[in-house]
């Protein structure tokens, strides 16, 4: 008697849709809300099956949740501090600089490293 599996997963090695996962959260910036929507669905989708998607899948997720964040703190710390606008101006520069840092890193093969990112996942 043979048992054979058929829910078995192929797993590939495909760095540039660990590319196109990390810079897909400049969606933010045309739809407001894709930049963690599409990155979250191809690391659901792919994540058993991609070398090295549940690492940098979840790397982007914790650092979109982490922007989220940073916004929801900033905007009431405008109103009472005034100082809030230093988070925002942080969390601005952060979104447009660390997902091509990161893209590039993907890339070659590196680990991703988002700087200023909470782990939450």
């Amino acid at each position: 008697m043979e048992v054979v599996n058929k829910n078995a997963v192929e797993v590939r090695e495909d760095r540039n849709l660990l590319v196109i996962t990390h810079l897909s959260q400049y969606l933010d910036f045309v739809t407001g809300f894709g930049g963690l929507l599409v990155p979250f669905v191809i690391w659901l989708t792919t994540k058993d099956s991609v070398i090295g998607m549940d690492e940098h899948g979840k790397s982007v997720i914790n650092f979109q949740l982490s922007l989220i964040l940073y916004l929801v703190i900033g905007i009431p710390g405008i109103l009472l501090f005034g100082l809030g606008i230093l988070l925002l101006i942080f969390a601005g520069i952060l979104s447009i600089v660390m997902p091509a840092v990161n893209a590039f890193r993907a890339s070659n093969g590196e680990s991703p490293s988002y700087f200023g990112t909470i782990r939450f996942i």
